[in-house]
């Protein structure tokens, strides 16, 4: 009797240790919790109920996330989910348009696909929250935490242990600078111009933020959109080769963004801002796809015309099957596979280029 009672409490106390491991004895996130800014690279959702042209939550984005599609422009997940996992928490942070009560406390996702540094960008597309009015929502969040915490300084010590990832301005040039028929600013300003504005406009901003509560900060630059799908299907002759006068562009705006990193830093008391290389950690990705499992880096797994890059997926549109091996998603998106990658980086740099001066996984520890 005594030794099938024995058995019976090492079967239960098995139980219990598998239940614990399954359902939440995890470890808590590094951080308290996890804001995000940005547009239809980490948009999850907040486009769905408006009027818009940039909408993704339909079939066949979201064909390998869990559940299916939730609004993320990608068959999988983005950047941020993938950040997410590394900081810890055991779900992916929520979209601003469904998220309430006591779940804002561990942050809150205010992209939107298409929204840019300026008010118009993305204009011709529809609804979407640009970072002005994303930076509005936020400050309405910040209210929210200061009653569920009880005071201002309550919140402002909480919100200070928090880590607020910021990716903007690819819109900026895309869907604005880049589309004459559409918008002035290539008339009005030169390249090195507009990056000025843009930073300029950004500054604020971000300083915006900082001033309600934000001090971990990751600053991400823009991609190389020259090698999109859609720019070369628009602008490259072989199909192939990067457009180089976006890349270049694109570059100018990096190099005033990581500077301005440095500025925040130096002015702003206990600051701790960050820039992530995402245009140095892609073209690892275009110069050496074998290397991280790629083949085909010049076309989207789904989309319409040459390249798959003239338009996103249509809904219910059969994509690849072999999607690991794409780069691109659609016409302009990473797909799931690209975006570990650069999310994993962006944590736990693999290049001294990838982060600096420091990556996700140290400004968390600070």
């Amino acid at each position: 009797m005594g030794g099938e009672l024995k058995k019976w409490l090492v079967v239960g106390m098995l139980v219990i240790l598998t239940l614990n491991w399954q359902y939440g004895a995890r470890a808590e996130p590094q951080v308290p919790c996890y804001f995000i800014f940005g547009d239809s690279l980490v948009d999850n959702g907040n486009n769905n109920g408006i009027s818009s042209l940039a909408r993704a939550n339909y079939l066949p984005y979201g064909i390998d996330f869990p559940g299916g599609p939730t609004g993320r422009f990608s068959n999988g997940k983005t950047t941020v989910d993938v950040i997410a996992e590394q900081l810890g928490f055991d779900d992916y942070i929520p979209p601003y348009a469904t998220t309430r009560g006591q779940d804002i406390l561990r942050g809150v996702n205010y992209a939107s696909a298409a929204a840019g540094i300026r008010d118009e960008t993305g204009q011709q597309l529809g609804g979407r929250t640009s970072m002005n009015g994303q930076v509005n929502n936020y400050k309405n969040t910040v209210s929210q935490v200061v009653e569920l915490l009880g005071d201002e300084d309550s919140a402002a010590n909480y919100l200070s242990k928090c880590i607020y990832s910021v990716g903007m301005g690819s819109n900026d040039y895309l869907n604005n600078y880049f589309m004459p028929a559409f918008y002035s600013t290539s008339r009005q300003y030169t390249e090195e111009q507009y990056a000025a504005v843009l930073i300029q406009q950004y500054a604020e901003q971000i300083r915006a933020l900082y001033d309600f509560g934000a001090r971990k900060v990751v600053m991400i630059g823009v991609g190389q959109i020259g090698c999109s799908p859609n720019a070369l299907a628009q602008n490259s002759p072989d199909g192939s080769t990067c457009v180089q006068r976006i890349n270049i562009a694109n570059q100018l705006f990096n190099d005033k963004l990581k500077s301005l990193v440095d500025e925040f830093n130096n002015n702003l008391p206990n600051a701790k801002f960050i820039y992530i290389n995402a245009y140095g950690i892609f073209q690892d990705l275009i110069n050496n796809p074998s290397s991280f499992g790629f083949r085909v880096t010049n076309a989207g797994c789904c989309g319409v015309g040459r390249n798959n890059g003239q338009i996103t997926c249509l809904p219910l549109q059969t994509p690849c099957q072999n999607r690991n091996e794409y780069l691109f998603w659609d016409a302009f998106h990473p797909g799931e596979a690209a975006n570990v990658i650069v999310g994993r980086r962006s944590y736990n740099a693999e290049s001294a280029s990838d982060a600096y001066p420091i990556d996700i996984r140290r400004l968390a520890q600070l």
